[in-house]
């Protein structure tokens, strides 16, 4: 095998691209220029695909390095549903995305989207840049053309400039009732799966947590609960205040999971009850837990403005759906199937993400560690489509997130649940230990993450924030980091349901 390496320029566009070098040990040559698809008449080659698919699998891959060090871990040949693994979606994903980029870009006349001769120069400029920028066999792996690059810089633009027009027209007014939050922290212990012991030695060990509390109502929740057992963690919630918005929100739930969309019944039943920094009275029980309670807030300003925030980006969101499936629904996508199989995600075909060592040209700007995962197709001509094309079902493909807000979910094991995350070490960020706001998904319970921070994780809902403590390991590929104790404020921004 031959070690490839690329470097990939960043437009000074944003939402153009970001991308850092790859490295890579390549498999069979790949026809790049062969067509995988056509929508509405324009043809997508394979190079395109190939170039989307490498950078997205970059990402990943550099995600998992920056928690377990090393290469020796396998994420593209496992199965992930319906007999295909996550290899193979990744590749039936790109391609989606990429239908719908397309379809962007013959939309964008209608939203008065466009794209200037100063774009197109250092669309231009970039894409020879990357071209110089790359060995011969590294450009081979990718099969992509310098056409198909700048076809993909553009692509990405037009993508970026879209999704505001589209979402212009969302009703952004938002009473106070309606957003109103008031925020609490908690301890939840799961009982699920114990023997009647265990289960028994998790209600005595809630109890000892809610004595600490009440012998120090002001003290740290934290401590007093790791003081009991150092695996417990404080989660921080909110909730509903007004009681008529919360029901709203859980018209679809099952009462006896939740309440006022949000919480087990039972510990909503407390919450209601107390003021600002009271600790609820007994040990909280459900069918699956124990819960001790404590509320911080009954109006809490930033939660509520959160829940504001929230409530407009489900709007936002709808709309865009919306308008992108019906876009889509009314597009004429066709696929080739035996080409599409020819692109292959193993774990015998690996890619990481580093730095690069410098510029490319004024218009490229700077390379990063943790790039976009970015979408391309090649819309330069309109051919005729062919009936050798295989027809497709038309995929719902969106921009918004594929998972659920729904406070009422509470993460479990084998979940996968997409959170954002800072790691420091003696309150100081470092390097790679941070999704800079870009989210990141998470399988609990498949050991990606080092130590036990997945089970950190278990028992908190969307919107929670988690601090999570772990140490990396001894051996741990970076040295500056090994063996140290890190700290990680984790949000959970959704849980994917199953």
């Amino acid at each position: 095998m031959k070690t490839m390496t690329k470097k990939t320029a960043v437009v000074a566009l944003a939402g153009v691209m970001a991308a850092g070098m790859l490295t890579g040990c390549g498999e069979k040559a790949l026809d790049g220029t062969k067509t995988v698809a056509t929508v509405d008449g324009t043809e997508i080659p394979l190079g395109m695909l190939s170039l989307s698919v490498r950078e997205g699998q970059a990402q990943a891959e550099a995600m998992y390095k920056s928690f377990m060090g090393g290469s020796d871990y396998s994420i593209w040949g496992t199965e992930a549903e319906k007999g295909k693994t996550y290899g193979e979606q990744a590749v039936e994903q790109a391609l989606k995305d990429i239908e719908l980029m397309c379809i962007l870009k013959e939309k964008a006349a209608d939203y008065d989207v466009e794209i200037t001769e100063d774009d197109e120069k250092a669309i231009a400029d970039a894409a020879a840049a990357f071209m110089s920028a790359n060995t011969e066999d590294t450009l081979k792996t990718l099969a992509v053309t310098e056409d198909q690059v700048k076809t993909y810089l553009e692509l990405e633009t037009y993508k970026s400039r879209m999704h505001d027009p589209i979402i212009a027209d969302v009703d952004k007014n938002v009473s106070d009732e309606e957003a109103q939050q008031s925020s609490f922290n908690y301890v939840s212990i799961s009982t699920s799966d114990l023997s009647d012991d265990e289960i028994k030695q998790k209600k005595e060990d809630a109890q000892k947590i809610l004595d600490g509390l009440n012998a120090d109502p002001d003290g740290d929740f934290s401590e007093i609960a790791k003081s009991v057992d150092d695996s417990y963690t404080v989660l921080s919630g909110s909730f509903d205040t007004n009681e008529d918005a919360a029901e709203e929100d859980s018209d679809d739930e099952d009462e006896t999971t939740a309440s006022s969309g949000n919480y087990p019944d039972e510990v909503m039943k407390v919450l209601r009850t107390l003021k600002d920094g009271e600790v609820g009275p007994d040990v909280i029980e459900t069918d699956s837990s124990y819960y001790v309670v404590r509320l911080d807030k009954v109006n809490d300003e930033d939660a509520t403005a959160t829940k504001k925030e929230s409530i407009i980006s489900t709007r936002e969101n709808e709309l865009y759906t919306e308008t992108t499936d019906k876009w889509m629904d009314e597009a004429d996508i066709k696929v080739e199937k035996k080409v599409l199989k020819t692109l292959k995600v193993t774990d015998n075909h690996k890619f990481t993400i580093q730095t690069a060592a410098e510029d490319t040209t004024d218009e490229a700007a700077e390379v990063t560690e943790a790039p976009e995962v970015t979408e391309a197709a090649d819309a330069t001509e309109t051919p005729e489509v062919t009936e050798a094309a295989d027809a497709t079902e038309t995929p719902a493909v969106t921009e918004s997130p594929a998972y659920s807000t729904d406070t009422s979910l509470e993460v479990k094991d084998g979940d996968t649940v997409n959170i954002d995350y800072v790691g420091k070490i003696d309150d100081v960020a470092f390097d790679g230990g941070s999704t800079d706001g870009n989210g990141t998904d998470l399988v609990i319970g498949s050991g990606s993450y080092i130590d036990n921070f997945e089970e950190q994780l278990i028992g908190a809902h969307p919107g929670d924030k988690v601090e999570v403590t772990v140490t990396f390991p001894d051996d741990y590929q970076a040295t500056d980091l090994a063996g140290k104790e890190a700290v990680f404020d984790v949000t959970v921004n959704g849980i994917y349901e199953k």
